[in-house]
């Protein structure tokens, strides 16, 4: 499965890609490898990490029973934008709509998905989403 291009992982101060704030006062943790608060911010950091190549982020941050078993990342795709439509959290299940613009080249395109999460040994995980 392949997802976006390795980037340069940005500067604590500078903007998160998540478009959530300071890179490290937004998603810099979470990639380090400090829980998610909630299922949103776990999904911004996914997003984030595939922006700037994160592949440790991206396999711990997705269930191991959904996880693919072989995750590269797309170095011809540049993820541009994203924008949370829902987070719908209730006790430890989740569902986050959102969507990601990306371009190949000169095609452009925005991935949309509803994606669902839960909370495992009190860390948010991504287990699966329908993209729409």
């Amino acid at each position: 499965m392949s997802f976006g291009s390795p980037r340069v992982r940005p500067s604590s101060t500078s903007a998160c890609p998540c478009g959530g704030g300071e890179f490290g006062r937004c998603c810099g943790p979470i990639l380090d490898g400090a829980a998610a608060p909630s299922a949103e911010r776990l999904m911004r950091s996914r997003y984030t990490a595939y922006v700037v190549g994160d592949l440790t982020h991206l396999v711990r941050s997705w269930h191991p029973r959904t996880r693919p078993d072989d995750l590269d990342l797309d170095s011809d795709t540049v993820w541009e934008g994203l924008s949370i439509d829902e987070a719908d959290e209730r006790d430890d299940t989740a569902v986050v709509v959102f969507h990601a613009a990306w371009r190949r080249g000169v095609e452009r395109q925005v991935m949309s998905e509803r994606s669902r999460f839960v909370r495992r040994g009190g860390r948010w995980v991504y287990v699966d989403g329908d993209v729409e």
